[in-house]
């Protein structure tokens, strides 16, 4: 019997409570409605992008990968500069003139190297941009989008209010400073060595000129500049790939072998008719700014080709990411 009475009285606390838990619900209803109507004003402000932006940026440099690439990149004109200075070393020369060998490029670098270290920069840069510096950018824009869901953090990533477009575009952000921050490497570590391991002093262009040290300077910038920007076409590209697959290894295995196989078909004499629309059939144009006066016309088709690549398989890969069921 106490048992039972102590159910009703129970049941009638819960009735009560319940009564009164409606009641507050309803009276704080219109403070609800108020809060979620101004979440939407509190979009993802200018700021709050540019954080995105640096927590990528923090996240893909610290990772060993990254720091593995740049080593191996900044080991290039060491390994060169090296080489040079013990072929060089009983003070012959590697001959071939300003003219020499490759039409401007890194050959005709080679052999100015022992007169001026400062070409030891656009011979280290001729030297990775067929292989070495793709190879970096495919391996971050492959893994840009696939890493994430592989390991399980891309679906924490888009419930952020980050956006799917606003991601996609912080992430190609992302890979475009990381070729920027390659090609720098790589110039940066062959300035070293080439003043340390050769002189330094005027430059005698490709066109036969001379120019001093700062214009020099001033150049080899330009040139890491437009390396840099030959490389826009493969972040794309990789980005594309990426968003293609949940498997990092694959996405970047994958655009490591689309360059490589771009590269090969530019070399064959019989798709001629198509090497102008390869996105590595102009990179090494960027020899062109060691001339008096600059040659500009293939560095201008050079960077129209690259941004053409980038809206294609940019919009694919935006396409793609929409669209994309999100299960990891």
């Amino acid at each position: 019997m106490s048992r039972a009475d102590t159910s009703g009285a129970e049941a009638s606390q819960n009735t009560s409570g319940a009564g009164a838990s409606q009641h507050t619900s309803g009276a704080e209803a219109p403070s609800e409605t108020s809060a979620a109507v101004a979440v939407p004003a509190r979009a993802p402000s200018l700021l709050w992008t540019f954080g995105l932006f640096r927590s990528e940026l923090v996240t893909t440099f610290r990772r060993w990968r990254t720091l593995a690439l740049l080593g191996v990149l900044a080991a290039v004109p060491v390994l060169v500069g090296i080489a040079v200075r013990i072929e060089t070393g009983d003070g012959s020369s590697m001959g071939g003139g300003p003219e020499g060998g490759g039409g401007g490029g890194g050959p005709a670098f080679i052999a100015q190297i022992t007169n001026n270290g400062l070409f030891l920069v656009f011979t280290a840069l001729a030297a990775t941009l067929p292989f070495f510096l793709p190879m970096a950018v495919g391996v971050i824009a492959g893994d840009a989008i696939a890493g994430e869901a592989n390991a399980g953090t891309l679906r924490y990533l888009l419930v952020s209010p980050a956006g799917r477009t606003r991601l996609l575009l912080t992430k190609y952000a992302t890979t475009m400073t990381f070729c920027l921050v390659a090609t720098l490497v790589v110039a940066a570590s062959a300035l070293a060595v080439g003043a340390l391991l050769f002189p330094l002093g005027e430059l005698t262009t490709i066109s036969g000129t001379r120019i001093s040290f700062a214009e020099g300077l001033l150049r080899a910038l330009l040139i890491a500049l437009a390396v840099a920007a030959s490389l826009i076409g493969v972040a794309a590209l990789g980005l594309f790939v990426s968003t293609l697959t949940n498997s990092g290894i694959a996405a970047m295995a994958t655009t490591v072998g689309l360059l490589i196989t771009v590269q090969i078909l530019d070399q064959i004499p019989q798709l001629d008719a198509l090497h102008p629309y390869f996105f590595s059939h102009y990179w090494l144009s960027f020899a062109d700014l060691m001339r008096e006066p600059v040659y500009w016309d293939d560095l201008q088709r050079n960077l129209g080709l690259q941004a053409v690549y980038a809206a294609v398989f940019g919009s694919a890969a935006w396409a793609r990411f929409t669209a994309k069921d999100i299960t990891a």
